[in-house]
């Protein structure tokens, strides 16, 4: 008995949101909203909307948005209420080992460093496909020797491997200058999305490209948000910022509920624009934005939306790998992984060490490796780690009903429940092939834990388990 409950042994709290770090504080309420947006716009409007249509749901992809956009809303209210009352280093990996026990959070944490790891080198391919395709139309092609992996016929995706090394330098460098770089490339996209809202409104005609609306029938739409949830990701980044945030207890909820709101608009207005304007049977390419702007007859407003392209999948890149390092740099210090990585650098107030070996895993990925059937792994580590966050709320408001909650969740728990529900059905809706490597990844999981970690973490040595 005493072994089983070693398990679900939980992380003290008291005062843990303002707790002293060795981290910078400097990011307010407004760098954290620009942090969500910069990890959620990108790869969901510059390339999935397309493929979704074309794939998945049709014109409905709109639905298929909203989908999601509920079932990471419903989470969305969870993490902020965590944030809020715990903070530390934030994510799902610190909410579950707060609420749920050691062994819980491992394997959240397990699949967290996964699902950063595969997005970040997933979105760099997607980056270097755009980059190629800029240098094409200037004239000056990139040997596809050197933009294509081995296994494809190609020698290494050079351009993939120098955005993600670009980035480990940014981000050694410190937080404060990677959330100025991430501020002013937020804007850029901003601007090219509202460029493309204002020029697709000009051939706004759904009574021509919305027939048939639900060609693939209302199991498109869930396949379709299953498909689309990769765009929402990258809110849960933000919940990582807590050591570094000025005031976590108030500045964390505000950002991760204002940067999901903000995407999901702009996906709904993106998607229905793209579906009304051009027949989603056309969309079905890596570019769709572009490729729509180019049939309306805009070839400078497709160049200029390629180069927005560029800026935002980098910035998805930047904040996704900053959310690795961090949920990283916790695990480390709770001695699930090894804790000399876990060391900050003096200078820059950064993890050197865990940002480095991150930074380079990734590079030879992205560079090396055709991705496509890992990348899946990504949605469904999410969607796991959603569901326990909300499953989080419930657990500690039944055990620990007095814990300072400066943020609530409203109507608790209808809520969490309609959270864990969602993305329930979203799992569900992933392919077979996904659920047996989720569940291989999770097994390699347990292995590393009782061979490993459960010894030598920093709760086992304090309780003599």
């Amino acid at each position: 008995m005493s072994f089983v409950k070693s398990l679900f042994r939980t992380k003290p709290m008291d005062n843990y949101p303002l707790r002293q770090t060795s981290l910078r504080r400097c990011l307010s309420a407004f760098d954290l909203t620009l942090m969500g947006i910069g990890a959620i716009v990108g790869a969901g409007i510059f390339v999935l909307t397309g493929i979704a249509a074309a794939t998945k749901a049709g014109p409905a992809v709109i639905f298929s948005y909203i989908l999601s956009g509920l079932a990471c809303g419903f989470t969305a209210f969870a993490y902020a209420e965590l944030s809020s009352s715990i903070g530390g280093c934030g994510s799902a990996y610190g909410y579950s080992f707060a609420g749920l026990g050691e062994l819980i959070a491992w394997l959240i944490g397990w699949d967290l460093l996964l699902e950063y790891s595969v997005a970040c080198a997933a979105v760099a391919i997607g980056w270097s496909g755009y980059v190629s395709n800029v240098f094409t139309a200037i004239g000056i092609p990139i040997p596809k020797a050197l933009t294509t992996n081995p296994f494809e016929g190609g020698i290494v995706n050079l351009p993939a491997m120098i955005i993600i090394l670009l980035l480990t330098y940014l981000l050694s460098a410190g937080i404060r200058e990677s959330a100025r770089i991430n501020k002013l490339v937020v804007f850029i996209k901003l601007a090219v999305i509202v460029l493309f809202i204002v020029l697709a409104a000009f051939h706004f005609n759904p009574s021509a490209n919305w027939h048939p609306f639900l060609p693939f029938g209302f199991s498109g739409i869930a396949s379709g948000a299953a498909l689309v949830f990769f765009a929402y990701i990258g809110f849960d980044a933000v919940s990582t910022a807590a050591e570094e945030a000025v005031n976590p207890q108030r500045d964390l909820p505000r950002g991760i509920i204002a940067s999901l709101l903000i995407c999901t608009l702009l996906y709904i207005i993106v998607a229905a624009l793209l579906t009304a304007a051009v027949p989603y049977t056309e969309l079905n390419v890596s570019s769709p934005i572009t490729y729509a702007l180019l049939k309306m007859g805009y070839k400078f407003g497709g160049a200029i939306v390629a180069l927005g392209a560029i800026a935002g999948l980098s910035t998805v890149i930047l904040v996704m790998y900053y959310g690795l390092t961090r949920i990283f740099l916790a695990m480390s210090r709770d001695g699930l992984l090894p804790s000399v990585l876990a060391a900050v650098n003096a200078k820059t107030q950064t993890p050197i060490r865990i940002i480095v070996i991150a930074g380079i895993v990734m590079a030879i990925v992205a560079g090396l490796t055709p991705i496509q059937r890992v990348a899946e792994l990504t949605n469904i580590g999410t969607l796991a780690a959603f569901t326990l966050v909300s499953l989080g709320v419930l657990v500690l408001r039944y055990t620990k009903p007095n814990m300072p909650r400066p943020f609530k969740t409203p109507l608790s728990p209808i809520v969490p429940i309609l959270g864990i529900l969602l993305c329930g059905y979203l799992m569900a809706s992933l392919s077979p092939v996904t659920w047996e490597s989720f569940l291989i990844w999770t097994l390699i999981g347990l292995v590393v834990y009782f061979g490993y970690s459960r010894s030598r973490s920093v709760l086992s040595k304090k309780s003599g388990f």
